[in-house]
């Protein structure tokens, strides 16, 4: 018997260390040639740490959220001499950051759950899956996986539906939990704290009349159904890549080290994405380039990739201006904050319908019952005056409220 030291490898990101998201193993734990050791994460993604060798750990370099250098010890195994003169350099591929897969359902057996029961089984599942059950108080080993072995998501809310009787009643009180921020709850505090500390933000928020718009927006979706369904985004970012050429300094990057402001010609558009694991903002290259169906398009891919842990690391960054939308329930007003080092982030929120005069076209008015929204955006005050986020919002407001101008 030996010891073989795995050390981290170098990702190939021009990385110094990585964060340690999950462990596969736990001392004393067998793990066999090519069998899961742990999930790091970098600045851009996830990557799977895979055993070279087969053998017993003995030694795990930290606990979940830890960080490693690159070249430095990870895991300990003990194992065969022979084993170890066989093992290969690790070579792991990256992969985006843990969050469920679509799969095919599989109706469980029906089982009655047992808060926070553990089980000595092994279950194969990621780990914003094993957290999931966690918080439920689901024992994986109870939950029938998908065909190739591993539950997901998916599988989880079979079981919740099948089992929906056996849970604790409404107002049945938890235990207090202690939960690290590790991973991609750290990625987001981080950057959100960092945005809050070094950009001094403002926001404007107006009334936008889209009664027009939404008829419109209805009778494209009638007559082109097959082209697919058309929702309020891609008109709002049809009007952003309208306006932003007269507005130069909304859609922007500012480099506050190097007292460098980059007002870009293309709109690389940030979309802010809820996903189990955290918030993620995918980018829409080109936006300026793309008409109404194809935007749609690429806001559901987009969205579905980034949820289903399939989005390329390459499709997270250089986003140049962001839309944040929390749809239904995008409440009266928002202050988003800004997504540094962008210097503008705009929002808009629910659209509800209240009695409101308009011109009767007699000179005159007349009450009417219309559709109305407010929009929001914060901007770096250090780059964008308050005018200039005012005038651009209400160019906004004026392609939106005239929804043909969007289509010239």
């Amino acid at each position: 018997m030996s010891r073989y030291t795995f050390r981290l490898p170098d990702i190939g990101e021009g990385i110094a260390e990585a964060e340690i998201v999950a462990w596969h193993v736990r001392i004393g734990d067998w793990v066999a040639e090519d069998g899961r050791l742990a999930d790091v994460m970098t600045d851009k993604a996830t990557v799977e740490m895979e055993s070279p060798v087969a053998g017993r750990v003995i030694e795990l370099a930290g606990e979940e959220g830890d960080r490693v250098a690159i070249g430095a010890p990870l895991v300990v195994i003990e194992t065969e001499d022979e084993a170890v003169a066989a093992a290969p350099e690790p070579t792991p591929a990256p992969r985006p950051a843990p969050t469920p897969e679509s799969t095919p359902v599989v109706t469980p057996e029906p089982v009655a759950p047992e808060p926070k029961a553990t089980s000595a089984v092994r279950v194969l599942a990621s780990p914003a899956v094993r957290a999931r059950a966690h918080d439920l108080g689901i024992d994986l080993a109870r939950v029938q996986p998908g065909p190739e072995g591993r539950v997901r998501h998916g599988d989880l809310d079979a079981y919740i539906a099948y089992n929906a009787g056996g849970f604790a009643p409404a107002g049945a009180r938890r235990a207090d939990e202690a939960i690290k921020v590790i991973g991609l709850r750290r990625r987001i505090a981080e950057n959100m704290a960092a945005s809050k500390r070094h950009i001094p933000h403002f926001s404007y928020v107006e009334e936008i009349d889209v009664t027009e718009l939404e008829r419109l927006r209805a009778e494209l979706n009638t007559a082109h159904a097959a082209r697919g369904k058309l929702t309020l985004l891609p008109f709002l970012i049809t009007a952003i890549c309208h306006a932003v050429p007269d507005f130069p300094m909304i859609n922007a990057r500012y480099d506050d080290e190097a007292g460098v402001v980059t007002r870009h010609g293309a709109v690389h558009l940030g979309l802010a994405t809820q996903t189990p694991g955290g918030l993620m903002v995918p980018v829409i290259r080109d936006a300026q380039d793309r008409n109404l169906w194809q935007l749609a398009r690429e806001i559901g891919r987009l969205a579905d990739a980034a949820r289903g842990a399939t989005i390329a690391a390459g499709e997270m960054s250089g986003s140049t201006l962001t839309l944040t939308s929390l749809g239904p329930l995008g409440g009266v007003a928002t202050t988003p904050v800004i997504n540094r080092p962008e210097v503008a982030i705009i929002g808009p929120n629910r659209i509800i319908e209240r009695p409101m005069f308009i011109p009767d076209g007699l000179g005159g008015e007349r009450l009417a019952k219309r559709k109305l929204m407010n929009l929001s955006i914060s901007c770096d005050h250090r780059v964008v005056d308050g005018w200039d986020a005012a005038s651009f919002v209400q160019a906004l407001r004026r392609m939106l409220e005239a929804p043909s101008l969007l289509l010239i």
